[in-house]
This record gives structure tokens, sequence and C-alpha cells, in this order.
């Protein structure tokens, strides 16, 4: 498992996290989760509210990439991920509450995304590379 920076953590916070996923007939989806946020240094969380394309995918087993940038400072970061959908019990329970303070409706599903690499999006020689 790569871990996640102080750095990173305040990006996600702070910026709109994209979120992509790939059907099992290969057609990519890429969707923006602004419930994007940390679970631990080693796993980032989503609530999923529509059960559209991004849920269809988890459930069929997708690798999962988040793509966060902040442009003003040009840097950003690429989390490869492996999904894990949870639909009831603690971890789904405190993920609602979140939805529900925000007016929303509650998930269909939360989904902890463990990190297993993190590359660079920052313009440069280091581009696109693996850093964790």
């Amino acid at each position: 498992m790569a871990v996640l920076t102080q750095e990173m953590k305040d990006m996600i916070h702070n910026n709109q996290c994209y979120v992509g996923t790939v059907s099992k007939d290969g057609l990519p989806n890429v969707a923006p989760k602004r419930s994007t946020r940390v679970f631990n240094d080693e796993t980032l969380i989503i609530n999923e509210g529509t059960g559209g394309a991004t849920y269809q995918n988890l459930l069929d087993g997708s690798k999962v990439v988040v793509a966060v940038a902040n442009r003003e400072i040009m840097d950003g970061y690429r989390f490869i991920c492996r999904g894990e959908l949870i639909h009831d019990g603690e971890i789904y329970e405190q993920a609602a509450l979140i939805s529900e303070k925000a007016s929303m409706p509650r998930p269909k599903a939360v989904a902890l995304l463990h990190i297993e690499e993190i590359h660079s999006l920052k313009p440069g020689p280091m581009a696109g590379k693996k850093i964790g």
C-alpha cells in the first residue's frame, strides 16, 4: 500500500477529485465525486449516491483511479486503487450522516479506495511518474 502525505490529504480536501473506472466491456468512466475524502493514510472513501456507472464498475471489480489537481500551484496526484463497496455497518452509517448533513440522500453504497500506487501530476520531469 502507498501512504498519503499531509500535502496529498490537503489537496484532496481542498480540490475536486475525479474518479475513473472501467466497465467489464472496457468502456472508461470518469466522474467528479465531491464526496471524496481521506479515510486513513492508505485509503480514500467516497459516497456512491447515484448507483450509476461508477457503482456498476466497482461491483464488477474495476480498478479505480482518483485524480486531483490544483491549477493555481500546478500540482496534482493520481491514485491507483482497489475498490471495496460497503452497503451497511458502522462505516456506511458514518458516511450516510455526511450525505444527510449535506442535504443529500443516503448513498447506495460507500466505496473504500485502497491506494496501491501514487503518481505525480506535476508538470515537468516527474509528470506521470510513480512516487508512492
